[in-house]
């Protein structure tokens, strides 16, 4: 295995992009905020699965976090992310500071917004995030011209969102939803897991439970917004604060409208031990035969 390349400025990160394209290679990225995981990890094998060559960002965007929330303590490891893609079989880390991605500055920085949709569940309780989101995303597939990116699914708003912005803007590029990552006791894989004090480790997991629970509610036959008390009431009991568990279908509204086929997505956000977790449970009214 070659050994990875690391770009900082954008000078080197265009020239090897170029030169890639010359051989008429196809490109493969995987935007992170870094403190990498399995689950990042994931979606670079994806990458690789579907490109000839892989680049995956490492950079924690100062405009996705709203105040109060954990930019500045957000873990930064730097070192070991490099390690594990170089392990995963990634070919370039990116790896820009803050005045290459805004050389104006944040607050001069043009911004990119997606209406409508970021506007419910985490745009509603988290003003401004998705704006932030799309314009460090818009900003990195300029930088980085890949064919194809991957995100995860367990932030699924996101990758609606992604979506959503790159057939509006006319990206030419494939945008693909690689699966949850999860702990062997259900709890979706994030670097904030590692905030939870021990006690709220050992509760974190039911927030899985309740996704499924709130699906097999449904399949069951009772009404949606039942199906939803149901997982916000489980939440609280368990002791966690609740900021939405909801029904919703792929394009993130209420069910039973126009078009609608049947397809759900239980989704929870809710904090506990002052750390919030998200996560995603995609499934049809109909189990697979």
């Amino acid at each position: 295995m070659s050994r990875i390349e690391v770009a900082t400025g954008p000078g080197p990160l265009r020239e090897r992009i170029a030169g890639w394209k010359r051989e008429g290679l196809r490109i493969g990225f995987v935007p992170t905020m870094g403190n990498l995981h399995e689950g990042h990890f994931s979606l670079v094998r994806m990458a690789r699965a579907n490109a000839d060559r892989v680049v995956a960002s490492v950079f924690v965007n100062p405009t996705q976090f709203g105040p109060g929330e954990d930019f500045e303590r957000y873990p930064r490891t730097p070192d070991a992310d490099v390690a594990g893609l170089e392990a995963t079989g990634c070919d370039l880390a990116w790896m820009p500071p803050v005045d290459a991605m805004y050389p104006l500055g944040t607050a001069r920085a043009v911004q990119v917004r997606v209406p409508g949709i970021t506007d419910v569940l985490d745009g509603a309780h988290r003003p401004g995030h998705f704006d932030g989101v799309c314009t460090v995303v818009a900003r990195l597939f300029n930088q980085v011209q890949p064919d194809v990116a991957v995100f995860g699914r367990k932030d699924y708003q996101q990758l609606a969102v992604v979506r959503h912005m790159v057939l509006d803007l006319a990206f030419p590029i494939e945008i693909l939803g690689a699966d949850i990552v999860r702990e062997p006791d259900g709890l979706a894989r994030s670097s904030r897991n590692q905030y939870l004090p021990a006690d709220a480790r050992a509760r974190a997991p039911e927030i899985h439970r309740t996704l499924l629970a709130m699906r097999d509610a449904l399949r069951a036959g009772r009404d949606w917004r039942d199906a939803e008390a149901l997982g916000a009431a489980r939440l609280a009991d368990a002791g966690f604060e609740v900021d939405y568990a909801v029904l919703r279908t792929p394009l993130l509204r209420e069910p039973g409208g126009p078009g609608d086929d049947g397809a759900r997505g239980a989704r929870v956000a809710a904090r506990i031990g002052g750390t919030r977790l998200i996560d995603n449970l995609e499934f049809t009214l109909a189990p697979a035969a």
